[in-house]
């Protein structure tokens, strides 16, 4: 009596493991969980304030379904800080986090048939929600050695007559990659000759860039598109308020529209003292942001290395985001250090869960077999240990019949 369509679409694999992580600390085991991609930075408190003052004052009741003015003035005004985008107050939306977004967006414009671009690694809810709304995901493999950007003549190749959209994720959930504003500007050629094809521009980790790269978004870089591209962003990442469930984006006028129809009859409006919240990220200081991207590209650089130092891993230091992502094919096949034959990513990080107690997302989560995903939204200490723990778990390395393909 279940909906068909839900048959192959399974819980997020991140959510999977940190429920896994959850049980296994509740059942009294000492378990680091580098699953989740949440800030371990506490919101800032004038957020917080701002969000009782609002409560306090009322704020409380039935919301805009695309947002409070106050957001939707806030969201304008950073869109044209950071990548000098100007928006109209109708080309706004505000959703319980930048995954509703994506929702409202795909279920707005994707019929039975359709398909949608999707490069690999790729954040799992781009996909599983296409496949909800009855289209079908083509993926675009990017290599580690491309510093996991899709080539721009691989996405002509796979634009058909079928195709609604082009997902573009940068810094990139789980690679780290940044995509620079020459590369998009290549990929923007491609799109010009196809005009039916909507462009996606996930930005939710946009502040979140280290030292030596600077972020670029397509509607910036290539104005001409903007009225077929939709920027998406959020709070979530950038100001530690994942809870708190803001996300909006920026785009043409009839798809806000469209995707508010889907809101409405879905959800309906963000909690309004949220929204407050939200206001106050946006419009007050951005010192905090510094500091935490200072510290995440400082512990995602010493947590490549370990990995890299680890004879059979492979791990370039991410240039953005909080992830790292070593690629573990050149361990497997292997024993773990409690005699359990592991011969994929997925195995493996089962494995180390219940054997070294350390969480982690296989790669096969994001498209991409033979890597698994550290988040390093986590203490430096946290970090460390887990780090030693890894090592020790490889250790147990035995002889290999050559490394897998590393594409899911």
């Amino acid at each position: 009596m279940l909906a068909t369509h839900l048959a192959d679409i399974p819980l997020p694999a991140t959510m999977e493991a940190a429920a896994q992580a959850r049980a296994l600390r509740d059942a009294g085991h000492d378990v680091i969980s580098l699953t989740l991609g949440e800030p371990d930075f506490p919101t800032p408190p004038h957020v917080i304030e701002a969000a009782h003052r609002a409560a306090l004052a009322g704020e409380t009741k039935y919301p805009p379904i695309n947002g409070t003015q106050a957001l939707i003035a806030a969201v304008q005004a950073k869109f044209r800080r950071d990548s000098n985008l100007v928006y109209e107050t109708n080309e706004v939306i505000v959703g319980h986090g930048a995954k509703q977004i994506i929702y409202d967006a795909l279920v707005a414009t994707l019929d039975p048939g359709c398909e949608v671009i999707v490069p690999v690694p790729y954040w799992n809810a781009y996909p599983l929600v296409t496949r909800m709304a009855s289209a079908t995901p083509i993926f675009l493999r990017c290599a580690a050695a491309d510093d996991f950007l899709p080539h721009p003549e691989e996405i002509a190749a796979a634009i058909t007559a079928r195709t609604r959209w082009l997902v573009l994720n940068f810094p990139n959930n789980p690679s780290g990659a940044v995509c620079p504003a020459g590369h998009l500007a290549r990929i923007a050629e491609i799109m010009r000759v196809h005009p039916h094809v909507w462009i996606m521009s996930d930005d939710m980790y946009e502040h979140l860039i280290h030292v030596g790269s600077a972020n670029a978004t397509m509607a910036a870089v290539a104005p001409d598109l903007k009225d077929r591209i939709l920027t998406v962003s959020g709070v979530s990442k950038t100001y530690a308020m994942t809870g708190w469930r803001v996300g909006y984006a920026g785009g043409p006028a009839r798809l806000i529209a469209a995707m508010s129809k889907v809101q409405g009859q879905s959800t309906g409006g963000v909690s309004p003292v949220g929204q407050a919240a939200a206001v106050a990220a946006l419009n007050g200081p951005q010192d905090i942001v510094a500091e935490m991207r200072a510290a995440y590209a400082a512990r995602s650089a010493i947590v490549a290395a370990a990995m890299d130092a680890i004879p059979g891993v492979r791990c370039a230091a991410p240039r953005g985001a909080f992830y790292v992502f070593p690629d573990i094919s050149g361990l497997l096949p292997m024993t773990s250090p409690g005699g359990v034959t592991l011969t994929s990513d997925a195995e493996f990080c089962a494995a180390l869960l219940t054997e070294a107690h350390v969480a982690a997302v296989q790669g096969a989560a994001f498209g991409m077999r033979g890597h698994v995903r550290l988040s390093t939204a986590a203490s430096p200490a946290a970090l460390a240990e887990a780090c030693r723990r890894i090592a020790l778990f490889c250790e147990a390395n035995t002889a290999k019949q050559g490394p897998i393909s590393i594409f899911g």
